[in-house]
């Protein structure tokens, strides 16, 4: 039976906003700091999503035991707080897919792993607070992504069903996520994706998006009430 969608669900970073520059120009101040080389926007790219922690660990080749490890992720996370706009911006297209999705009536919000105290800033500096319909972080609530708990309460928040979701993501944990939501899957294969670890073809999401304007061609399809695998 058709299920009419009425609100988009994104992941953050790597889906909606391109941070990666904000946030590897964090990660060089560190560097610097402790008298290391600068790394390339390329080098940490695929480790992005993953968090501060993981930049820290691939670009100081330490793992979380160590103990340089906790104080310098503070200081990373510090550094990229005091510049989190800078250059962070939404990917190309998603300007026009936001808006799209608002004319059309389709609620639109934002499911992240990315701690409150970062996510709400870079929203507002970004005029897209007000616009979304709800914002879950990662401190929202206990569990986070994969798990589907924040999903399921962003939905309660948009006074919706997760029949009538998706969810769009860059990274494996954010298929299963939607997933065990009982949401329809829709991957950003322009995010920030290892080219060598991530296999997106593998992960069972329902479609998967070359670029941000693919999203409208996808729901016009689904508006139109043709099935989608």
């Amino acid at each position: 039976m058709y299920t009419p969608i009425n609100t988009v669900l994104f992941d953050l970073d790597g889906t909606v906003l391109d941070t990666a520059p904000d946030l590897v120009a964090a990660l060089n101040a560190v560097r610097l700091e402790q008298h290391y080389e600068p790394v390339s926007l390329e080098q940490m790219r695929p480790f992005i999503s993953h968090g501060a922690g993981v930049m820290i660990s691939k670009s100081f080749a330490i793992d979380k035991n160590h103990p340089d490890f906790e104080p310098l992720r503070q200081r990373m996370v510090a550094l990229y707080a005091e510049h989190i706009a800078d250059q962070t911006c939404l990917f190309p297209d998603m300007a026009e897919v936001l808006a799209t999705l608002e004319a059309w009536n389709i609620q639109w919000g934002i499911v992240t792993n990315k701690p409150a105290w970062l996510t709400v800033p870079l929203l507002v500096r970004l005029n897209l607070a007000r616009r979304a319909t709800c914002v879950v972080s990662g401190d929202t609530l206990p569990q986070k992504k994969p798990d589907p708990t924040p999903l399921l309460y962003a939905c309660e928040l948009a006074q919706t069903t997760p029949a009538h979701c998706i969810y769009m993501g860059d990274a494996a944990r954010d298929v299963e996520a939607g997933q065990h939501a009982n949401m329809r899957t829709l991957v950003a294969l322009y995010g920030y994706l290892d080219p060598v670890h991530d296999n997106p073809t593998d992960w069972g999401a329902t479609a998967l998006l070359e670029k941000p304007i693919d999203l409208l061609t996808w729901l016009d399809s689904d508006k139109k009430g043709n099935p989608h695998n």
